[in-house]
């Protein structure tokens, strides 16, 4: 019936005398037009009362197809109101234009059915990766890893399709395509290496988008923002995107945190060498605490020993690993454990300790307490040294007692005088 179309519409412009033949195709072509409008308009109206009734049912995917089908549905009947209004014209037109309206229709078709799968699969993908949609959902980078290579099977297919339909032999794009990549994968050996290095994450899943990764061979860390087939973005803890080839992650080691159970208190504390009476029972409450703390895995290891004489101290060696994984949660129960250890520490009698230092000094030999009382006993030192210089030379006496003594002589002369 719609392969029809067309022949009874020149059929019915033939018949119709009432006009000249020019108006009579220019009056159906602009009534195919405005006809083709309104039917789209209807069409968009239907489906989309038809999705909102849908939305209110439990299943996802007849949501994701009406959505995904919506906008083609609408594109299809414009091309074909277009379609049998170009057919029209082109009976009694010679332009050569018209023409190739049948490939352009089959070309079109093409697109619309692309259109469609592709808007399909980037529905399922949300679907799927989305925890308010499904109960499990599946990992992102899969999805994503799939969806990608769903379009990329779809484009390449309906490439093949439609240059068949513009009379091309597929096998011989086939087999051009056969040698031609030898040649292209010699010139682009980097870009195919990226690609495959991106095949391999995908496949391998070392890790996936909102990760925290890290490599000790390159200066490599951050949270994965994404991961495409040609490089992999990563936005450093500083806010700067890194973009690194796909090539680069199948030559070196990569750390995955994000992937930890727990994380570890690993800490050396020393008390002072006057404490070592107490180093037994502080060790035990340490180790007590440590059992006790409600942010502590106790099935992990937990070691609380005194580790060495050190050189100013006596160390402790505190081992265990917390609950959280989360960075920040992590360094609160850190500091919740140092605190109490303090405690501990304190309630003991015992200090931590401090690099110190003990000079000992030969006998007779002083130290000045500060620079005030070092100048005043060198401005003390000196003067005396000039005393000791006066009485050698018979200036002054030796001492105050002499100096009464030799007062006292002269009184007594005196007398006797």
């Amino acid at each position: 019936m719609i392969e029809e179309a067309p022949s009874i519409l020149n059929t019915w412009i033939q018949d119709w005398n009432l006009l000249s033949e020019s108006w009579r195709v220019g009056l159906v072509v602009f009534a195919l037009v405005a006809g083709t409008a309104v039917v789209a308009y209807i069409a968009s109206f239907i489906v989309g009362a038809v999705e909102r009734r849908f939305q209110k049912t439990d299943n996802l995917w007849d949501d994701a197809l009406l959505h995904a089908a919506r906008k083609p549905v609408v594109a299809f009947v414009w091309l074909q109101g277009v379609y049998w209004a170009a057919e029209v014209a082109h009976h009694y037109s010679e332009a050569e234009i018209f023409s190739v309206n049948q490939t352009i229709l089959q070309i079109g078709f093409v697109f619309l059915l692309v259109w469609t799968l592709l808007r399909l699969i980037k529905q399922g993908e949300q679907i799927l990766a989305s925890p308010l949609k499904m109960k499990k959902p599946m990992d992102y980078t899969t999805v994503n890893a799939v969806s990608k290579l769903s379009r990329t099977v779809v484009i390449i297919t309906a490439v093949l399709i439609a240059m068949q339909s513009l009379g091309y032999s597929i096998s011989g794009v086939l087999a051009f395509g056969g040698v031609g990549g030898i040649a292209v994968g010699f010139a682009a050996k980097d870009l195919l290496a990226n690609f495959f290095g991106g095949f391999i994450i995908h496949l391998d899943r070392p890790f996936k988008v909102g990760d925290w990764v890290r490599s000790p061979d390159r200066n490599i860390e951050g949270v994965v923002e994404h991961i495409g087939w040609r490089l992999t973005t990563i936005r450093t803890f500083d806010k700067r995107p890194l973009y690194v080839p796909n090539a680069a992650f199948t030559t070196i080691a990569v750390e995955n945190p994000s992937r930890m159970h727990n994380r570890r208190i690993s800490e050396t504390i020393g008390i002072r060498y006057v404490d070592v009476s107490g180093m037994a029972e502080v060790v035990a409450d340490i180790r007590s605490m440590l059992a006790n703390h409600e942010d502590i895995d106790q099935d992990q290891t937990l070691i609380v020993n005194f580790l060495a004489f050190n050189d100013s101290s006596l160390d402790i060696m505190v081992y265990t690993f917390t609950k959280t994984i989360e960075w920040v949660r992590f360094h609160e129960v850190k500091q919740d454990v140092l605190l109490r250890i303090s405690e501990i520490i304190e309630s003991h009698g015992a200090e931590v300790a401090f690099p110190t230092r003990t000079l000992h000094l030969p006998d007779g030999v002083r130290v000045a307490a500060n620079g005030k009382q070092a100048k005043d006993r060198g401005d003390s030192d000196s003067s005396n040294e000039a005393v000791d210089e006066d009485v050698e030379q018979g200036r002054a006496p030796v001492s105050g007692s002499e100096h009464s003594s030799e007062t006292r002589g002269d009184s007594n002369q005196a007398d006797g005088d």
